[in-house]
């Protein structure tokens, strides 16, 4: 396969309908798949219990509170200490997100799990078959090293401590134990996942995760 195309951080110009090969989240895991492997993966990670933690949709776009904006900024700080990770197209919804990660390489020697995925900040700034989607419970032993696994539960623990002492909430769960997550194949495939992620706000009203929808729900 080709290599896949760099990362895109633009808006794309019309809307993906609904692909059951990208979001199907029933499949099951890629059998003996390397996921520290060179590659594209689409990932949905959800609030616990679908709370709307990170803000709401006005106008077809969103608009993040103090909690949304320190998982952006946690997720953007992933590439700091991670070198062998490039992030493509982002979207934060009001309980959930969706984004693209490139694994460029093997995880450098000596790159350790678990370090922070984002330096301190403060809110100003200033300082299977191949291809399946599937929810993947993080191992009971850990995750491999350089991983798409070690990479989102690095997020996750860094992210969850940022949130709680932003709410004065220490220990409560931010994140569901799982995550969705996509093997992307090939070009076309990454161009599919883009604009599906960039127009999911416009789409917020018809979500199976907008607590305003609960019959959506599976």
């Amino acid at each position: 396969m080709k290599r896949l195309l760099r990362p895109y951080c633009g808006y794309l110009k019309y809307t993906m309908t609904y692909n059951p090969d990208i979001h199907h989240r029933r499949s099951i895991r890629l059998r003996d798949y390397d996921y520290s492997a060179v590659g594209a993966y689409f990932v949905t990670i959800c609030a616990w219990n679908r709370e709307c933690l990170f803000g709401d949709i006005m106008d077809g776009s969103t608009r993040l509170n103090d909690c949304g904006t320190a998982a952006n900024r946690c997720w953007q700080g992933i590439t700091t200490h991670l070198p062998h990770v490039e992030l493509d197209v982002l979207v934060i919804m009001p309980n959930h997100f969706h984004a693209i990660l490139h694994i460029t390489e093997s995880a450098p020697v000596g790159a350790k799990q678990g370090v922070s995925a984002s330096p301190d900040f403060d809110l100003s700034g200033k300082k299977g078959e191949a291809g399946v989607t599937f929810a993947s419970p993080l191992p009971p032993h850990g995750t491999c090293h350089g991983s798409l696994g070690a990479i989102i539960q690095n997020f996750k623990s860094v992210s969850t401590r940022k949130i709680n002492k932003l709410r004065n909430n220490p220990g409560c769960p931010v994140w569901q134990r799982n995550y969705y997550e996509r093997v992307i194949r090939n070009d076309d495939e990454l161009t599919r996942a883009r604009e599906y992620i960039m127009n999911n706000p416009l789409r917020w009203d018809n979500d199976e995760n907008n607590p305003a929808q609960p019959h959506l729900a599976r």
